[in-house]
């Protein structure tokens, strides 16, 4: 073979490498599918994303969308979710109608809570997470209008953000289709195929759909249909409530976190508000629930008691058994990449650039080698 042969069977070699498209089934279009389905198609892989209800209908809609590593532990934990608010950064300079808000988190604890808090901001300083203790004036500054009450501990984490969750989400996935990706609802995924050890494709209620990998990112659904290929995805039971008002003005910058309320407001003027963030100890959408997180939140801020209730949703977050994300491919099944964890919001830019790297390019990113499904084989 001469010189320019080579040369010419080397570069027909190249073309047909980068004219190669991965096919890559998506199940769930919530947050952390939406993210996948975007970095796979930037990308260049062939993407569908099966969504059995509408986007977002599960935890995303529902979810208080706190960008933040605050409590974040263990360290390797902590380290993803840095990485995701750095990845939200990222992704709000590459798509112009992203709408994140910064301005940080001003928190604060009354006297059972406090030395909790101080332990918290001590160890974040050490591992140069931007926060710190802030007194109360300093909070009155930070939150205009914001009357904390007694205050034993207090913290502004300033690298801190939030997003309306369903604006982020449309606009992942309306920029994934701009690429090429195709968002099909509403699709169940009825059963999976597979042959020689590996995932050949899905019957749906739009029909069988074939594939070179399927990604289960469908929630709180994942551990349903994971187990039809005997896969454990063990999660564990965590509804939260939130309350939602119509749009008000103008009045709220940052999250605000104060002794049994939790307070942030939309780019819309949404005031969103719930009173904690574990596993919420009644069901109850009622008005007068939603009229009663309100109040709650009104005792600290009181410029917004003319704000109007509009709705109280009951999301269940996905929460695996162990507290942390199951994210990897499956050893029994090759092309089956799992996707199911709690900070989906804060993560999903990270688990969306890492999962395109891990199924395109077949790297396996050690940030996430705590976190395989493998932990529960």
């Amino acid at each position: 073979m001469t010189r320019r042969s080579a040369i010419a069977a080397l570069s027909a070699t190249v073309k047909q490498g980068f004219a190669k498209q991965d096919r890559v089934l998506i199940v769930g279009a919530g947050i952390i599918g939406a993210s996948i389905a975007y970095h796979l198609a930037k990308r260049g892989a062939n993407v569908t994303v099966l969504e059995k209800q509408r986007p977002g209908a599960g935890a995303t809609e529902k979810s208080f969308a706190w960008i933040n590593a605050f409590s974040k532990l263990p360290r390797s934990y902590y380290d993803l979710n840095v990485y995701g608010i750095a990845g939200w950064r990222r992704l709000s300079l590459e798509i112009a109608d992203l709408q994140v808000q910064w301005g940080g988190s001003v928190q604060w604890a009354a006297a059972e809570e406090a030395d909790q808090m101080r332990k918290n901001i001590a160890r974040l300083e050490q591992w140069g997470y931007a926060a710190h203790r802030v007194d109360e004036s300093e909070i009155a500054r930070l939150l205009p209008g914001c009357i904390p009450g007694p205050t034993a501990a207090a913290c502004f984490a300033e690298q801190e953000g939030t997003v309306d969750p369903m604006q982020a989400l449309g606009t992942l996935l309306k920029s994934a289709q701009k690429l090429g990706a195709t968002v099909e609802y509403p699709c169940e995924v009825t059963g999976i195929s597979v042959a020689g050890g590996r995932v050949q494709g899905v019957e749906t209620t739009r029909g069988r759909m074939e594939t070179d990998f399927l990604v289960l990112a469908a929630g709180v659904d994942t551990p349903r249909l994971a187990a039809t290929l005997q896969v454990d995805v063990p999660l564990k039971e965590s509804p939260g409530l939130l309350a939602h008002t119509a749009p008000a003005p103008r009045m709220l910058e940052r999250l605000a976190f104060a002794p049994g309320a939790n307070i942030k407001q939309n780019p819309d003027g949404r005031i969103v508000t719930g009173s904690d963030f574990g596993s919420a100890s009644t069901l109850d959408t009622s008005k007068e629930f939603g009229e009663t997180l309100l109040e709650k939140a009104r005792r600290f801020l009181p410029r917004i008691k003319e704000a109007k209730l509009e709705t109280v949703t009951l999301g269940h977050r996905v929460l695996p058994k162990d507290d942390h994300p199951i994210v990897g491919f499956v050893k029994s099944y090759p092309n089956l990449y799992i996707a199911a964890m709690h900070s989906g919001i804060t993560l999903s830019p990270l688990i969306g650039q890492v999962a395109a790297a891990e199924i395109l390019d077949g790297a396996s990113v050690d940030l996430l080698k705590d976190y395989r499904p493998s932990r529960f084989a």
